[in-house]
């Protein structure tokens, strides 16, 4: 699971449309990690940053959607087309660096929920599906 979530600064930072990602074939698996950052980056988005190339590297890693508040509070859902590609993330030694530096310096709390999909869909109104890129 990527350990990221969007800074406020990331947000501010998007233009154009943005949509979420899949609805993807079941089964995979979903990760969700919510945290509730501490006060500062301390290199946090440098990291985060790292983490995304890294995680789109491994082979079933689907895609992720990432939210965060101005309070600090950010959620991050990524999605996994096997338990092997979820087992080679975490064993990741980037990664695993990552969450270690997470648990000491950037997250006040953190909970992190793995779950199976079972069914997945989604929809767009029209006018919106062309401009996120077709819709499905």
């Amino acid at each position: 699971m990527t350990d990221h979530e969007l800074t406020q600064q990331d947000i501010s930072d998007v233009t154009g449309p943005v949509g979420p990602v899949g609805p993807f074939e079941p089964p995979y698996y979903s990760v969700v990690f919510t945290a509730l950052r501490t006060e500062g980056d301390n290199g946090y988005a440098e990291t985060s940053r790292r983490m995304d190339e890294l995680v789109a590297k491994v082979p079933g890693f689907l895609g992720a959607d990432s939210a965060g508040t101005p309070g600090g509070l950010g959620i991050t859902v990524a999605y996994f087309r096997d338990l092997d590609a979820l087992k080679e993330w975490r064993e990741d030694p980037e990664h695993q660096d990552a969450r270690e530096r997470g648990r000491a310096e950037w997250y006040e709390q953190f909970v992190v929920h793995v779950g199976k999909v079972e069914r997945s869909y989604g929809g767009a109104r029209e006018a919106e599906a062309e401009a996120v890129g077709g819709g499905r």
